[in-house]
């Protein structure tokens, strides 16, 4: 009897979470994964189940280590504005620098598999619940530093500024980037300070 190979569950999953996200879950075929993971189709089934089980893991992966990033950012003391213009300021980062065009697991997730998977919508609504909910916080003490001059209400603001951040990922992919989001965050950060 053969013994099935051994191997580290957590690069397996950094290994397909990268593959996927660069192309996609559909673009992505289980001979795919073997041969990028390398890790045998038994293997792979064993551990993480179905294609579609092995991308909502990879997926929950990179919403939890995204979301904690977030978080961090947006709860930092000090200045809600300036917390907020960090965390646009590491969004137009990374975007500028991928070089790939990957972007984001996420924004990626929800293009292509949005409305019609629930699970994935799940994890996807959840992100973008984090996000809101951080933004709020945010400005909220924002508002409470008197640092809110226009009169938005933190709630409203951080909807709009979730919307702007998902657009930037999309927009990120494009081959003007870079002109388009600096005056797109420009802008955003001008609305909540004026």
């Amino acid at each position: 009897m053969s013994r099935v190979k051994e191997f580290d569950v957590d690069e397996a999953c950094d290994a397909a979470l990268t593959l996927f996200r660069r192309q996609g879950y559909e673009a992505t075929s289980v001979s795919d994964l073997v041969t990028h993971v390398g890790v045998a189709k038994a293997s792979l089934y064993a551990t993480f189940g179905s294609k579609h089980d092995f991308y909502v893991t990879a997926l929950k992966r990179y919403a939890e280590r995204a979301d904690a990033r977030v978080l961090a950012e947006l709860s930092s003391p000090g200045s809600g504005v300036a917390a907020v213009r960090r965390l646009f300021d590491g969004y137009l980062a990374e975007i500028l620098g991928d070089e790939t065009k990957m972007g984001c697991f996420v924004v990626n997730a929800a293009i292509e598999l949005l409305p019609h998977d629930p699970e994935v919508a799940r994890l996807v609504e959840r992100s973008w619940d984090t996000l809101e909910v951080a933004l709020t916080m945010a400005l909220e003490r924002a508002k409470a530093q008197g640092e809110l001059t226009g009169g938005g209400e933190p709630a409203a603001l951080a909807r709009f500024l979730l919307t702007v951040l998902q657009g930037l990922r999309v927009l990120g992919k494009g081959a003007d980037a870079a002109r388009r989001l600096d005056a797109a965050v420009s802008q955003a950060m001008r609305l909540i300070q004026d």
